[in-house]
């Protein structure tokens, strides 16, 4: 894995949604995005949420990692089971939060977390980065049935791209 690569993508991240919702009109942040239910603004804190669960992912690989590959196969399975439940979550909370957080603590937010990744991504070595589970695929697009902790390292950039090309902005 290429960690200078994985910084850079986390950076140029980092200062592309500043840049999005420092330069954005708010009528361009209420209108709709293209292809989702979700305002540009709504979007835009959606975007931030795939390096907000982050923590989350990377800990449950490290445990799952080290449990019998059943264990980590039926979480999978138990997880695409409540993929209905999931996508409604992840819906109302990128509602929710793209409704109500003010955009310099969407920035703010944003920056920590980026941060906080870069700290954790050079505390990582060959063996941590090889580690992985399966990963409910109905979840998300670019979840894979198997992952390592590199590719959970990926996932947010790719996200985060992804949806840029859904935005309505100017």
């Amino acid at each position: 894995m290429d960690l200078q690569a994985v910084h850079d993508d986390f950076e140029r991240t980092r200062a592309t949604f500043r840049v999005l919702l420092d330069s954005a009109a708010g009528d361009e942040l209420r209108r709709r995005s293209d292809g989702t239910r979700w305002t540009n603004r709504q979007l835009l804190f959606h975007m931030l949420l795939g390096f907000l669960i982050m923590r989350a992912l990377l800990a449950l690989a490290k445990i799952l990692s080290r449990l019998p590959a059943s264990v980590g196969q039926g979480w999978a399975r138990l997880l695409n089971a409540g993929t209905k439940p999931f996508d409604a979550i992840n819906f109302v909370g990128s509602w929710l939060g793209g409704s109500t957080m003010p955009r310099s603590a969407m920035v703010a937010l944003c920056d920590r977390t980026i941060a906080a990744l870069h700290r954790r991504l050079d505390r990582e070595n060959d063996v941590s980065l090889a580690r992985g589970m399966p990963y409910p695929t109905r979840w998300d697009p670019f979840f894979q049935e198997f992952m390592t902790v590199a590719d959970l390292y990926r996932f947010p950039v790719q996200h985060f791209d992804f949806h840029r090309e859904q935005l309505s902005l100017s």
